[in-house]
């Protein structure tokens, strides 16, 4: 789990609920279901508008990607350095099980690649290419938690005018008049708190996964290629471990001529 997401909600919400009660204010002001009810609804409603209906249901289920860490790289060099031994001492064939077996869909057409005999070049146009379509279809769902946060400010607007409304309609309870205003902005700042501790930070942390998972195919890619050009093990390890800076940069060396 990563903890900085759990920790960042924490902070966020309990900055502003901490910040309200030492200036005095009653807590349960700042709970209105229906303010609740127009910003949230609203906002998530423009995003559906925006985007198609698969993109949206993306979006819902990428939630997961804000508590879940992302996989070790170092662990991914040690299995790609095991395929590349096993290659070396019983040949390219020796793998078609592994990518049988394997889970990871990108891994499994790699290492099928390879094993039909795919030209090494080939094999990285190919994944390059996967790669390149993967990325772009993840980066929808940081797109819709970024649009939501663009709408909910305004949406959170649209609440308080509401709320203003049905305290003009009542001008003839002056007594209440303070209490009404103070119900009809809470709408702004559930706007506010939507876009700025939920949804815009949402779209900036699965920017990161995508970012994080592009390095991971892209060492995939560098692993596999090596491996078919029977490279020897040792050399694909440091090769790749060039990777785990963390920018997704290509390795030093070429990975078509690398060292045998």
């Amino acid at each position: 789990m990563d903890i900085a997401t759990i920790i960042g909600f924490v902070l966020g919400f309990g900055a502003v609920v901490g910040g309200a009660a030492l200036e005095g204010l009653h807590l349960t002001a700042l709970v209105q279901p229906t303010a609740a009810l127009i910003v949230l609804g609203g906002t998530f409603g423009a995003a559906f508008v925006s985007f198609p209906m698969e993109v949206a249901i993306n979006a819902l289920k990428d939630v997961k990607k804000l508590i879940g860490n992302s996989p070790k790289n170092d662990e991914l060099i040690t299995e790609i350095c095991g395929y590349a031994s096993k290659a070396r001492k019983n040949g390219i064939i020796a793998l078609e099980q592994d990518a049988q077996n394997h889970k990871d869909r990108f891994m499994k057409k790699a290492i099928s690649l390879s094993v039909d005999g795919v030209e090494p070049k080939d094999i990285r146009e190919l994944m390059e290419i996967d790669l390149s379509a993967s990325e772009e279809h993840a980066k929808m769902s940081a797109e819709f938690y970024e649009a939501a946060g663009g709408y909910a400010p305004t949406i959170g607007i649209i609440g308080a005018v509401l709320g203003l409304i049905h305290v003009m309609s009542n001008l003839e309870d002056t007594s209440k008049l303070g209490a009404g205003i103070a119900v009809a902005f809470v709408a702004t700042i559930y706007g506010l708190i939507t876009a700025n501790i939920v949804c815009l930070p949402a779209a900036t942390k699965i920017k990161h996964r995508i970012k994080d998972e592009s390095v991971r195919k892209e060492i995939i890619i560098a692993g596999i290629v090596a491996i078919q050009n029977g490279e020897n093990p040792r050399f694909i390890e440091e090769r790749l471990k060039s990777y785990l800076g963390g920018h997704g940069g290509k390795a030093p060396a070429d990975e078509e001529g690398g060292k045998k």
